[in-house]
């Protein structure tokens, strides 16, 4: 079955969390999914980042022909790039041991690019689409930068990794409407049961 590929689901700030969270529910054996089982979900993903993640791929457009081929290179990139960054929220800084398999994940998804990345254009500048794996090597290099990491969040609702990008940096949720929106119900929902069991 595909997956809807809405605004929601890429509330992580940047390409690379957005992939991280296509793990539903990491950690939960009983109710947890992966987004990608089917690698042809790559390639909807990449074509759905195009849209939502315009801003930061400065208008490239994203190409995964063969998502099949390059499974391999995205699962790694995704899996080190949630280890490394959700390890880095847990424990206030990067854990040298989970560095060398990420960025042997991200050199593996920039082999073979012919780009030209610069400060002004982190993404290229060519009229041609760009592989997915090299711009989700890209994106998830950036969340290295001192700014990105002290900006990193984990959502208390549903786990999912997202930069805050909120003035006072107090963002709570990885998208107000959906997780902030449920935890509230919820509150709202002890309360008033705790209200009817005392009354």
């Amino acid at each position: 079955m595909s997956v809807s590929w809405t605004q929601h689901r890429f509330s992580g700030g940047v390409l690379a969390l957005d992939t991280a969270n296509t793990v539903v529910l990491r950690g939960d054996a009983e109710r947890g999914f992966d987004r990608f089982n089917d690698p042809a979900e790559i390639a909807r993903f990449a074509d759905a980042a195009t849209l939502f993640r315009a801003d930061e791929l400065k208008g490239r457009a994203l190409a995964a022909a063969d998502p099949h081929a390059i499974a391999g290179k995205v699962i790694a990139l995704r899996e080190t790039t949630d280890r490394l960054f959700r390890g880095a929220v847990v424990a206030g800084g990067l854990a040298s041991a989970d560095m060398p398999d990420f960025l042997d994940a991200c050199a593996r998804g920039l082999a073979g690019s012919r780009e030209t990345l610069t400060a002004a254009a982190p993404f290229g500048v060519s009229a041609q689409p760009l592989a997915f794996e090299a711009a989700l090597a890209v994106s998830a290099l950036s969340l290295m930068s001192t700014d990105a990491l002290s900006r990193l969040r984990i959502c208390p609702n549903c786990r999912w990794l997202f930069v805050d990008r909120s003035r006072n940096g107090s963002r709570l949720w990885c998208d107000m409407a959906v997780c902030g929106n449920r935890q509230k119900a919820r509150r709202h929902y002890s309360r008033r049961k705790e209200e009817v069991a005392n009354a």
